[in-house]
């Protein structure tokens, strides 16, 4: 599992020029799902969001307190594109989830993420759909994460 994680000062997503949902400040998270993902890459990428520490304290101490800390909104969009393969100039999306069984596995994401946070802090987009995500970036902030699963094989297709 794939999280690109963006601190915003706002975000919003919208599907046929309607407003799904919309965020002030916090984190926005494209979330990619491989085929091989589990219930453990789950769980590791919904603790490392919760608990990462993007954002300056009350005292203005950088990089010290999480999205849980400051109690700041979270917008997760679905992005199977974070599992492509280049072949050529064609993207190839062979090691994402399928469909189905993303869409499963997202929700329960989702359901998690809500139940080791607070529910209405979390939003999210419309899975499957063609979005616009309009991100106001904060600093700006881009971190990568992924699971330890996922960095695992990485390191033995190296070997």
């Amino acid at each position: 599992m794939k999280a690109i994680i963006q601190r915003v000062v706002q975000a919003s997503v919208s599907v046929e020029d309607e407003l799904i949902n919309s965020i002030g400040k916090g984190l926005c998270v494209l979330i990619g799902i491989s085929r091989d993902d589990t219930k453990k890459d789950m769980e590791y990428i919904a603790r490392k969001l919760l608990n990462l520490r993007l954002f300056e304290d009350e005292e203005g101490k950088k990089w010290d307190v999480s999205v849980k800390d400051k109690r700041l909104e979270i917008l997760c969009i679905s992005q199977f594109t974070l599992y492509s393969v280049l072949k050529g100039n064609k993207l190839d999306f062979h090691n994402a989830m399928s469909g189905d069984t993303s869409e499963q596995y997202y929700n329960e994401f989702l359901a998690l993420l809500r139940s080791q946070y607070q529910p209405d802090l979390v939003k999210d987009g419309k899975f499957g759909a063609y979005m616009q995500v309009h991100i106001q970036n904060d600093g700006p902030v881009t971190v990568e994460l992924e699971s330890q699963s996922q960095n695992k094989q990485q390191s033995n297709n190296k070997d």
